[in-house]
């Protein structure tokens, strides 16, 4: 599942070029970057954290605010952050726990000839399931 949020970066009133990002829809995620390229990885992987520990408590996922909804304050600069949450959890994820599924054999080889990680759709297709019920 890929999310897309509004983030606002906000330049460091010393003028040494870093960032300050925070993410209306998330509240109190705040993270901040020396440069703009280092704002942008720490927003993908605070917000990215934000979100798989709601996932994790079973909470709901805010739904992201429109770019025009959003107003910045002083100096701050709107910009959309995606998270890949098939990344994140894969590298952040504390929390596994093993299930069997029945498929039927047909689709299992197909699968298993295409090299399927049968783990990763799973984890794929209950995350934007249960995101589109929200």
């Amino acid at each position: 599942m890929k999310l897309i949020y509004p983030a606002v970066f906000y330049p460091f009133s010393d003028g040494s070029g870093g960032y300050v990002v925070e993410f209306p829809d998330l509240p109190g995620c705040v993270t901040e970057g020396k440069d703009l390229e280092e704002a942008f990885e720490m927003a993908e992987e605070a917000a990215g954290g934000w979100v798989l520990d709601e996932l994790e408590r079973d909470a709901s996922i805010p739904k992201a605010s429109e770019y025009k909804d959003i107003l910045p304050g002083e100096n701050g600069e709107i910009n959309m952050v995606l998270l890949d949450m098939a990344v994140i959890t894969e590298k952040y994820g504390e929390k596994a726990v093993r299930k069997n599924v029945t498929i039927p054999a047909w689709l299992n080889t197909f699968a298993e000839r295409k090299n399927i990680n049968f783990s990763q759709v799973l984890q794929e297709a209950l995350l934007t399931r249960a995101y589109r019920k929200k």
